[in-house]
């Protein structure tokens, strides 16, 4: 039994999936499996089961399981601490983004770190919300939107970043872009209209329903789909009013028309997630730093 096997074997017992924890990990998938192979053959007896397309932990393996992920924090923490005193001349930032900071906050962040520090190589994963909460044990420093949750990891800090507006967005053709209304709607208007929604997890629209929930007013939800984009061309083709961030809307061609939400505009926050945050390394601080900092968009 190694370090290397228990650490891979808390990966997998986080994502209850093979193929998700190699990406994790930066492995390949047999080098995963046969990690596992030789851990349950050290140990005589099966640690998990496969479940569908993922797997199942065995009673064995949920004990083994909590042994490795401290196992694993302890390593952690040591790369950071090791990391901290060696400085910035080299290293690896590992950034998770949900969809709005991810396509349209992170490339100009990551662009000036670059030019700060050009010999950290930096690794990107993005998802919405949901999907990058339940990743921060394999990333360093996360950016979301909307709020985090209580379920996160020990020792995770939440740190308040900025505010984003959330608009309404239609064809020009649309009833609702055509009235004279100063660029602004109340949100009972929308009620009578259906609705393209981001998919399950994303930030937008759990700030959508909240706000349409504490007005009363019906959501006739005519197609749910992924993504910003998706969003987007869904609208452009007629299939209903869209809610998307303000930022989204920046290099747009005039097709499609945003509307604020009156009487007071829809925003959320954004925040910076920072896992293990009692030991960051300095790679950490200074991207944490410049983030805060820096004005983008």
């Amino acid at each position: 039994m190694t370090p290397d096997q228990l650490i891979t074997f808390a990966a997998v017992a986080e994502h209850r999936n093979i193929s998700r924890a190699a990406v994790a990990l930066h492995l390949s998938q047999p080098a995963v499996s046969g990690q596992l192979r030789q851990l349950q053959d050290e140990f005589g007896e099966p640690l998990y089961q496969r479940d569908g397309r993922g797997v199942r932990l065995t009673p064995a393996g949920e004990q083994l399981a909590s042994y490795a992920a401290r196992l694993r924090d302890t390593w952690r923490q040591a790369h950071a601490y090791r990391d901290a005193l060696r400085g910035l001349e080299r290293g690896t930032l590992r950034i998770g983004a949900s969809t709005t900071p991810a396509s349209y906050l992170l490339p100009y962040l990551i662009a000036e770190f670059h030019r700060r520090f050009p010999d950290v190589t930096v690794h990107t994963a993005n998802g919405n919300t949901a999907e990058i909460v339940g990743a921060l044990g394999s990333v360093d420093i996360a950016m979301i939107e909307g709020p985090a949750g209580a379920d996160l990891p020990p020792d995770t800090a939440v740190h308040a970043w900025r505010e984003d507006e959330i608009v309404a967005i239609m064809p020009r053709s649309h009833p609702l872009a055509q009235a004279d209304n100063g660029g602004s709607i109340e949100l009972a208007a929308f009620g009578a209209y259906p609705l393209v929604l981001r998919e399950e997890g994303s930030g937008v629209r759990q700030t959508v329903e909240r706000e349409f929930a504490r007005a009363g007013v019906p959501m006739r939800v005519a197609l749910e789909i992924a993504g910003v984009e998706g969003v987007k061309e869904a609208v452009r083709a007629g299939m209903g009013v869209g809610f998307v961030s303000a930022m989204s809307m920046r290099h747009e061609n005039g097709a499609l028309r945003l509307l604020s939400l009156s009487p007071q505009p829809l925003t959320r926050r954004l925040s910076i997630l920072v896992p293990h945050a009692s030991a960051p390394s300095r790679v950490v601080e200074q991207f944490l730093a410049m983030c805060v900092a820096a004005e983008v968009g």
